[in-house]
């Protein structure tokens, strides 16, 4: 019987590219299943054999330690020198898209709270 293992809704190419080798390297039999057409669908990967559950989970979990702290030393040494993107400075490159943005949160928020406002009168 099959078993669950990982999720891969809403996981990087690279991370599940990453589990696959794992499990492949590792001799673990597993399979697929894909989001659908429509993408309402688990897509997942599963285990063939139950019996190698612990020792895929083992080595899924040191996988994710790993990259945590690889990716969040990327980032930290990337936010030192400067390059991470604010809302700032994407705001500097781009003021006229800013604006129209803000325009439009405004009049959304205005169509939304003014017959309420209206209301009370």
């Amino acid at each position: 019987m099959s078993e669950f293992l990982f999720k891969l809704n809403g996981v990087p190419d690279d991370e599940a590219d990453d589990i696959r080798k794992i499990l492949e390297d590792n001799e673990i039999d597993f399979y697929e299943t894909s989001a659908g057409r429509w993408g309402i669908s688990s897509a997942a990967i599963w285990l063939k054999n139950k019996d190698q559950l612990q020792q895929a989970s083992v080595l899924i979990h040191e996988y994710q330690q790993s990259r945590h702290i690889r990716l969040r030393k990327e980032f930290e040494s990337l936010r030192q020198a400067g390059r991470i993107e604010t809302l700032f400075s994407r705001a500097c490159r781009h003021p006229v898209q800013f604006l129209l943005y803000i325009a439009l949160i405004l009049a959304i928020l205005y169509i939304s709270i003014k017959p309420f406002i209206a209301f009370g009168k």
